[in-house]
């Protein structure tokens, strides 16, 4: 309910952020990669639109950190006039010159999803607090294993080689409320070595990935107990993966990050 009410807000978010936005006026929506949640947004910035009157270019990446093609989506925006912009960064540091320029030709810049580095890079941002997401999944994960916490190995299901800011939040949230003394909440995998740790896996946010990685990782640990995934299509491919392996019989327990409705049916399923 929050992410909807914010989402259908998008466009009135535009309007009252400046008095120069009108019907027929250009607004963009810049989004990461073609996945529910992001899905979730377009759906939600078009009814806005709708209803104001505005006419809407919508824009996503090939991945996650398809940064790059944000930043042409920004320079085509500025391009054609429009009046301002929301953006799911694909980087908190890359894109920040790109919406440097869009300001300063007079175009609004709304962040949503993840923060920019600096945040002041932006004229509103509206995020998820990850840290705190992976760290509320991290507390209940603890407490579902009871007993089995000091000795139960886990994996992790991580989006990037590079992380960018969302995941790494995530993944060290999630180590904190396990009851890891992280280091740094910026700095993926510096908690101290622990045998319980199976590792960090790649998974580029989406199922394919989530099933590789989780092949990879009951092929290093097959005594898997907890699994942790970074976002909905990584748990849903390792889902598939212990259902392959013969291990969908609830002796391995996965938790996971957004919670929209497509997830909350696989889960209950």
């Amino acid at each position: 309910m929050r992410l909807r009410s914010v989402l259908t807000s998008l466009g009135l978010v535009f309007a009252v952020a400046t008095t120069s936005v009108q019907a027929a006026d250009l607004v963009g929506l810049i989004t990461k990669v073609r996945i529910p949640y992001f899905n979730a947004m377009e759906r939600g910035a078009q009814a806005a639109a709708d209803k104001l009157g505005l006419e809407l270019q919508i824009y996503s990446g090939k991945s996650h950190e398809d940064y790059e093609g944000q930043i042409a989506a920004i320079e085509s925006l500025i391009a054609a006039g429009a009046k301002g912009f929301a953006i799911a960064p694909g980087s908190s540091t890359a894109i920040v010159p790109a919406l440097q320029k869009a300001r300063d030709a007079g175009l609004l810049v709304i962040v949503l999803d993840t923060p920019t580095d600096p945040i002041s890079a932006a004229d509103a941002t509206y995020v998820t607090d990850n840290f705190e997401a992976g760290k509320l999944d991290g507390q209940w994960a603890k407490a579902h294993m009871g007993d089995k916490w000091a000795t139960a190995k886990f994996a992790l299901l991580d989006a990037f080689v590079v992380p960018n800011t969302t995941e790494t939040l995530r993944d060290q949230g999630f180590m904190q409320g396990y009851g890891f003394d992280i280091k740094d909440p910026n700095i993926m995998g510096d908690e101290a070595a622990d045998p319980r740790i199976c590792g960090h896996f790649v998974t580029d946010a989406n199922d394919e990935g989530g099933r590789t990685a989780m092949e990879q990782a009951l092929q290093k640990c097959p005594d898997l107990e907890l699994v942790y995934t970074v976002n909905e299509p990584a748990f849903d491919g390792a889902y598939q993966a212990l259902k392959a392996a013969g291990k969908d019989d609830g002796s391995i327990v996965l938790v996971s990050i957004d919670g929209g409705c497509d997830a909350m049916k696989n889960m209950t399923d």
